[in-house]
């Protein structure tokens, strides 16, 4: 049965991708501001901004691809590849929700403006090309989410933490290489779908986890031991945390390597019940030591 144009318009927006925003919420946290009105509705005005850029982003990549992805046994139902939205209409939908969302950065702040347009640039360069560049694929994307981060910064005015930029970076990396191990391990011996998957191998890829990963606890580890932090945020209790890290890294791993998941990191964090439960625990451990156990 076909679906409805609007409904396939909005699914080509991949509202599901749009958690990857949560991102720009991590300086409001860190930074002590949860409790301020104004620097929440800010922030969550910014995360709006970023849903409509991103959704612009992925209509362009979805246009780019449309070939490939009719090769690949579960892109092809998306809406530009299955042929329910012509590339044309998407590329002018594009147009329109990139040229709206950068009017909304720039009302917000000036700051958060330019690195709306970096994140923008960026995403059209990875698709027009860079992504077939072996390593530097991977790290463009984990450069999105630093960007996000930094918006989040930007637009209540406060300075972006060095660690923060440092565990999101690595977390981002971490994400980036699995998603190309489980698209490999998808193949099952056929031929790729997509150049860029030539370039790496199955224990290449997970070389490059296990280094990231080992970076990525004791990155945080430091953090949330750091003296230097404790004075900054008022707390010494941030490394009551580190459990929730390496629990949620670890039953990562566990699914990408006893579930064969791992694919799409947004589908496995939002449909994994222990990991959602982690996540939710880590959150509100680290609400409890920054607000309220001083």
């Amino acid at each position: 049965m076909e679906r409805p144009v609007a409904l396939s318009f909005v699914l080509a927006l991949r509202p599901r991708q749009w958690v990857k925003n949560v991102f720009v919420f991590a300086a409001l946290v860190f930074a002590g501001r949860l409790a301020d009105p104004t620097s929440v509705l800010r922030v969550g005005a910014a995360f709006c901004v970023f849903c409509v850029l991103s959704s612009a982003v992925y209509l362009i990549n979805d246009v780019r691809d449309r070939e490939a992805d009719r090769r690949h046994p579960h892109k092809r139902r998306r809406p530009i590849a299955a042929g329910q939205i012509s590339p044309g209409t998407a590329s002018a939908a594009s147009v329109v929700l990139a040229v709206g969302a950068l009017f909304a950065a720039f009302r917000l702040s000036s700051g958060f403006g330019m690195v709306a347009v970096a994140y923008l640039v960026l995403n059209l360069g990875y698709s027009f090309g860079l992504k077939k560049v072996v390593i530097l694929d991977v790290m463009m994307v984990a450069a999105g989410f630093l960007m996000r981060a930094l918006a989040g910064a930007l637009v209540i005015d406060v300075a972006i933490s060095r660690w923060l930029v440092l565990c999101t970076g690595l977390l981002a990396l971490f994400l980036g290489f699995v998603k190309r191990r489980q698209e490999i391990t998808a193949l099952d011996g056929g031929a790729a779908t997509r150049p860029i998957l030539k370039e790496y191998s199955l224990p290449f890829l997970d070389q490059m986890i296990a280094v990231v990963t080992g970076a990525t606890v004791v990155a945080y580890s430091l953090y949330a031991f750091s003296p230097e932090v404790a004075q900054k945020l008022g707390t010494e209790h941030l490394g009551l945390t580190i459990p929730f890290v390496l629990f949620g890294i670890f039953r990562y791993l566990y699914l990408v390597h006893q579930r064969g998941v791992g694919e799409n990191p947004t589908v496995v964090v939002m449909t994994d019940v222990p990991l959602i439960l982690d996540v939710t625990l880590w959150g509100a451990a680290v609400v409890i030591a920054l607000y309220f156990w001083r």
